[in-house]
């Protein structure tokens, strides 16, 4: 059970920015310190009715708008109303329907992020079904346990590889009635099949729908040991995004008459994606999709939709930045790049500290500087982003507060943060005009954030999952019994509510010596590195900190060639003298964050880097460290030889 804790100390609004009124955490102390903080949700709660509806009443409030943007055969983006997304959900749901597909049936969607994920998420909704996200990269025995344990009755899948790929085990899924391929015409043969039904069946199971019914359930990727179904509510998504909403305003409410719009190319697999389509759609901000994370495919799409908010992960952010410095260097312009860098960085600093009332603000000569550097080098970053970015959403891990206040310098503003598959999304957020670098922002409105005596952070909300899903049980189990889900991270509260990400509980290293060492902070730190693609910190029972560094071999590649030499595998390069010393004066300063008992004393360079076909990360990059620690166990140990 929870320890009890004081009462809240009296919360203060300010509404010195446009939009709604923001209210500071509430906040409670223990033996001095910040131990919880609570935001009051900004949205009432939805009492009734369910996700199902969204298409159907935005057609009837405006029918015309344009509510998505799809790839028409030629490439080429195409806007979908709200009338005719409704239309196209209705036929689909029909067709479902016709394929005997009843009320609570679990229907299964395996394919990367394009139009007819949408399509079919609000169709299989508008049907009364159950939604089960599959990650397009999974093995075929990782798809097979997800359809076993969730008892699919239907599966649709992206290609025909995918499809063939599962023939061998289809005879182990018994539950399994229905196989459709996206790339085959499937989801237009599914509205054609349903035309014969009449649109009461659609409206009957939509009434049939309230915000306790589950709506998906989405299996966590598992940094270790099986993936667990987060059974999530449509209530569950209502109060996530419509608090995210009310906050977000300047992302989901713009003030201008340029159009809102997100293009999204994070998986919808995972919650994160799923969250920003619900919240697009309720908001009725025009929303993309793109289908790869690949620079080559991603760049063209940026530059067609022109979005004006990004949903993106640190590592793609630090990819850009490292992609930009390393162009400006290719074209004889890295101080320039370096010194406009700098600037932002200071920039962003000062208006943070303007914001929160520590500072003036940016003063002249930082405004001309930046105002100087702007066509220079920001603007040319923005436009490789499409050209009217202003606001990017990132969470999975800490961005960092460099990177952060580089951003915010150079003109994109950058909300970061924290949450889970069991909190549906966010559960912290960068408030808007009021942020603080290097923290995952404040609790979302309606969540409540405590930290445990042994610096576990818990939350708390209607946004919070009811609990796993567990046939042998015939259901859902609950998933926090005294109503704190225990997330197995590791932060800390400011004075101000500010929640601070530290590590992983079960991922805290314990040394010889018997020092705690959060490998987090030093992971993420050299990872951001343009010659560094990850890293593992070791030292669990050990004499001291070591770490594995793989590299990024286009960063690699780009360095040697600035200085004369020839691209070589990276198997020649881990001895490479000239890169150690270079990934060596990495680690001294990464290792400024740290104490001295903390900080990386030796480190092996590897000749592959972690990837997920190997299974050393999960699909949203994050390290699988048993995995890691068990196939590079040797490297390990030669860290500590000698």
């Amino acid at each position: 059970m929870s320890t009890p804790l004081p009462s809240f100390a009296p919360s203060a609004a300010y509404d010195d920015a446009p939009g709604p009124t923001l209210v500071r955490p509430e906040t409670r102390r223990l033996n001095g310190a910040v131990r919880e903080a609570h935001v009051p949700p900004f949205a009432p709660p939805v009492t009734h009715g369910s996700l199902a509806d969204l298409p159907f009443d935005n057609a009837d409030a405006v029918p015309d708008a344009v509510v998505l943007s799809r790839r028409d055969a030629d490439g080429n983006w195409t806007d979908v109303t709200a009338a005719e997304f409704a239309g196209q959900v209705q036929a689909v749901a029909k067709g479902l329907i016709g394929e005997g597909l009843m009320p609570g049936d679990r229907i299964a969607v395996m394919a990367r992020t394009r139009y007819e994920w949408t399509l079919i998420d609000f169709a299989a909704w508008a049907a009364g079904l159950v939604v089960v996200p599959i990650y397009p990269t999974s093995s075929v025995f990782q798809t097979r346990w997800i359809l076993q344990d969730s008892g699919a009755v239907a599966l649709i899948t992206e290609t025909v590889a995918q499809a063939n790929a599962l023939g061998p085990e289809l005879d182990r899924v018994p539950d399994l009635r229905s196989l459709w391929v996206m790339d085959k015409g499937h989801v237009d043969r599914l509205a054609e099949a349903g035309e014969e039904l009449s649109d009461g069946e659609v409206a009957v199971r939509r009434g049939m729908l309230v915000p306790d019914t589950l709506a998906t359930l989405i299996y966590t990727s598992g940094t270790t040991g099986r993936p667990k179904g987060c059974a999530l509510t449509h209530g569950n998504f209502f109060a996530e995004v419509d608090n995210a909403v009310e906050l977000l305003y300047p992302i989901f409410k713009a003030r201008t008459s340029e159009e809102a719009s997100v293009l999204l190319f994070l998986p919808m697999s995972h919650v994160f994606g799923r969250m920003v389509e619900v919240a697009c759609v309720r908001a009725r901000v025009r929303l993309g999709h793109a289908p790869s994370l690949k620079a080559e495919d991603l760049l063209p799409d940026l530059a067609a939709f022109r979005p004006t908010c990004l949903l993106t992960i640190p590592y793609m952010l630090e990819k850009v930045y490292n992609s930009a410095r390393a162009k400006a260097e290719a074209g004889g312009r890295a101080s320039t790049f370096d010194r406009a860098a700098g600037v932002a960085e200071r920039y962003g600093e000062a208006m943070e500290a303007r914001q929160s009332g520590t500072g003036p603000g940016p003063g002249t000569a930082l405004k001309a500087a930046r105002a100087m550097y702007d066509p220079l080098v920001y603007r040319r970053l923005r436009n490789a982003m499409g050209g009217r970015v202003k606001y990017a959403i990132c969470g999975g891990s800490p961005l960092g507060r460099r990177l952060a206040a580089f951003y915010a310098g150079a003109g994109i503003e950058v909300y970061e943060g924290y949450g889970l598959t069991e909190t549906t999304g966010a559960a912290t957020v960068t408030p808007p005009l009021k942020p603080r670098l290097g923290t995952v922002g404040w609790p979302l409105p309606g969540t409540r954030v405590r930290i445990a005596a042994d610096g576990e952070i818990l939350l708390s909300g209607e946004h919070v999952l009811r609990g796993y899903w567990d046939p042998a049980a015939g259901g859902v189990v609950p998933a926090a019994a005294d109503g704190w889900l225990a997330t197995g991270d590791i932060g800390a509260l400011d004075d101000e509510g500010y929640l601070t990400i530290t590590g992983r509980k079960k991922e805290l290293l314990i040394t010889a010596g018997g020092k705690s060492v959060a490998p987090a902070p030093l992971e993420n730190w050299l990872r951001s590195h343009p010659l560094i693609s990850q890293c593992l910190v070791v030292g669990d029972r050990r004499p001291y900190v070591a770490a594995l560094i793989t590299l990024d071999m286009d960063g690699v590649t780009h360095w040697r060639r600035m200085n004369g030499r020839h691209p070589v595998p990276a198997e020649l390069l881990v001895d490479d003298p000239e890169l150690r010393d270079i990934l060596g004066r990495a680690v001294d300063e990464a290792n400024k964050l740290v104490s001295r008992p903390e900080s990386i004393r030796r480190f092996a360079v590897l000749p592959v880097d972690f990837t997920e076909l190997d299974g050393h990360l999960t699909p949203s990059m994050k390290l699988r460290r048993d995995a890691v620690m068990r196939d590079f166990a040797a490297d390990v140990e030669a860290l500590y030889a000698g």
